[in-house]
């Protein structure tokens, strides 16, 4: 089953366009979504929401579409940010109780044993929650209606890499029966390589490549050479950087000729992402 189908969406600003954005999540699996700050993920992920109004495109959430079906839909989402930026002089109980009325399928023993197992007080004030906590207890509301598909925007940003290793083992946690699926927006990679099944990779409000992990980084190639060797394939190359030894640059597996003597590797994510945003520095 599809859990999330993203289909050919548009949305123009003055000076951002996101153009034709599709993928898609099946259930039970983990996806990161990645790009630079201003490349489009939070546009995608309010679209996604319907928390902003689309030029085309349709979003398809448990197989209903999100326009006609909102209210139902938002019971089986559970929708995180890096923080918590209202009500922060409320206590943890305070904001729940108010929360918790709007989700009919409210479980109240499993908010209390995630409280129990993240160290939550629920008579901390939000201000006074470190931002791991504040991201724990967003998780918790999540987790504590049903919810089917998470829709993480930038879980771990901030915080320090201990507290972002347990978020990440929690998500591959919530998987591993097959019920929950998790859309996991983030520009940290390193997060991505740990716990990702899919990659859906977006760059000036386009789609640059989505698959499954192995493939995505599969699909291209770092390559190391000399000057006479640059020559050889620079029309090809996604982008390069010069050093003393000649040249690094970035390439499509398709765009490459394995026969070649050029040194090849299979590149992390994290250096897919810095080539392509080095590309635009090539050709301005």
């Amino acid at each position: 089953m599809i859990a999330l189908e993203v289909k050919d969406l548009n949305k123009k600003y003055k000076d951002f366009h996101l153009k034709d954005v599709s993928f898609q999540l099946e259930k039970g699996y983990i996806m990161g979504f990645i790009g630079a700050n201003g490349a489009g993920k939070t546009t995608t992920i309010k679209s996604i929401m319907n928390m902003i109004h689309l030029d085309s495109g349709e979003i398809h959430i448990l197989g209903k579409n999100i326009v006609e079906h909102e209210l139902d839909l938002k019971q089986d989402i559970g929708f995180t940010f890096g923080g918590i930026d209202f009500y922060t002089r409320s206590k943890i109980k305070t904001l729940t109780n108010v929360i918790k009325k709007f989700y009919k399928n409210w479980e109240e023993e499993t908010y209390y044993n995630y409280l129990r197992r993240f160290k939550l007080d629920e008579n901390k004030k939000i201000n006074d929650l470190s931002m791991g906590m504040k991201v724990k207890y967003s998780l918790s509301l999540a987790l504590s209606h049903g919810a089917k598909l998470l829709i993480l925007d930038e879980p771990t940003s901030g915080l320090d890499p201990a507290a972002r290793d347990e978020l990440l083992d929690i998500f591959q946690e919530l998987v591993l029966d097959g019920e929950i699926s998790i859309l996991f927006s983030t520009h940290i990679t390193s997060d991505l390589e740990k716990c990702a099944d899919f990659v859906t990779f977006i760059e000036n409000g386009q789609v640059i490549h989505s698959s499954e992990k192995e493939e995505f980084k599969e699909s291209y190639r770092l390559l190391n050479g000399n000057e006479s060797q640059l020559n050889q394939v620079e029309e090809r190359l996604i982008s390069y950087k010069i050093n003393s030894f000649g040249f690094t640059g970035l390439i499509r597996l398709s765009d490459f000729d394995t026969s070649s003597d050029i040194k090849a590797t299979i590149p992390s994510l994290e250096e897919i992402m810095i080539y392509f945003a080095k590309k635009e520095e090539l050709y301005v």
